[in-house]
């Protein structure tokens, strides 16, 4: 356990180095702390951080910066998160998929760090679909979810279907089917498929099979803003493995999946410091999530993405604010 006054020097370390992004000396500390010790006295109690794995001198440097383990310690003993006036943000109510890309860039655009949002998880389930033939035996699928999204789909019938078998189609399946999961229309599809007219069950299990996939690859959806705020960060942009590693997980997109549905587990804000397990693979990223309801369920994750020299108690009411606002643009939309 440290003593009061090594986490206060622990914690005046942190805060100069995530102000200032360089490493911290004896002499520093002494005039930030506001403790009357001697440059010796504190160069023990750095020694004993260090031997702690709380701090890390980095090269030749005389001063010394946080590792993760204490980055950690800060966050969870030491964080003062003063409230500041963001200039009041807005995320009208929309369409699903641009309520999540407004709330990637509102992210990005407030911590000057890369947003992410994944998609709300949902139902497969359809209020309505429809058909358009484009030309011969070229059909689009136009699929409305029961919140609103649209989503469309080519398909390449073995069929040439006239526009008036289409619109008989859709109303039949629109008046029997809308509503249903699309594990249900399926399961109902297999045992009524002889009473229904040719026409109608062929574009039938088109729809089952297009709206399986459109809907599968929308709760896969990662929506990211903000990736090259990464280039003006000084930690990134003066070591470029750091960068190229940064932007491989941008790209591998199941990865960072994996890390926001680990945050949906909990409750709140929750703050993950990179190195400290494999939720974040690297040393050099952190990031601040918080889950976003609809109408009281719990349905997504959005978050921060940047350095672990990041202004944690400023991540943290932005991407609170952000899952209230996220929320109320999905709960309350028209």
């Amino acid at each position: 356990m440290l003593d009061e006054r090594a986490k206060l020097l622990l914690k005046t370390l942190v805060e100069r180095y995530i102000a200032e992004g360089q490493p911290v000396g004896s002499r520093t500390l002494s005039r930030a702390s506001g403790l009357e010790l001697s440059p010796a006295t504190i160069r023990n109690v750095m020694s004993d951080l260090e031997g702690l794995g709380l701090i890390v001198s980095p090269h030749t440097s005389a001063g010394r910066i946080p590792t993760a383990r204490g980055y950690r310690l800060f966050v969870d003993t030491m964080l003062t998160a003063q409230r500041e006036q963001f200039a009041a943000p807005s995320l009208p109510p929309d369409q699903p998929q641009k309520v999540i890309a407004n709330a990637a860039h509102l992210l990005s655009n407030l911590s000057q760090f890369v947003g992410v949002v994944m998609a709300p998880r949902r139902a497969s389930v359809f209020r309505q679909i429809e058909f358009l033939r484009l030309s011969d035996r070229r059909l689009l699928v136009i699929i409305v979810s029961p919140d609103g999204d649209v989503q469309n789909r080519v398909i390449f019938p073995e069929v040439d279907y006239s526009q008036s078998q289409l619109v008989e189609a859709s109303n039949y399946i629109n008046a029997h089917f809308a509503g249903l999961s699309i594990e249900q229309v399926r399961d109902r599809l297999q045992s009524e498929m002889e009473q229904l007219r040719g026409e109608i069950a062929a574009l039938m299990q088109a729809a089952v099979q297009v709206s399986s996939e459109v809907l599968t690859e929308a709760q896969d959806e990662v929506v990211i803003a903000g990736e090259r705020n990464l280039l003006s960060v000084t930690d990134f942009s003066s070591d470029m493995s750091h960068l190229r590693r940064a932007f491989e997980l941008f790209e591998q997109k199941a990865q960072l999946l994996r890390l926001l549905d680990v945050s949906s587990k909990a409750e709140g804000v929750r703050i993950f410091i990179g190195g400290e397990s494999q939720v974040v693979p690297f040393e050099d990223l952190s990031i601040v999530s918080a889950n976003y309801e609809v109408d009281g369920e719990v349905v997504g994750t959005l978050g921060v993405i940047g350095p672990t020299r990041m202004p944690y108690e400023r991540m943290i009411q932005i991407v609170d604010i952000t899952s209230k606002l996220v929320t109320n643009a999905l709960s309350h939309r028209k």
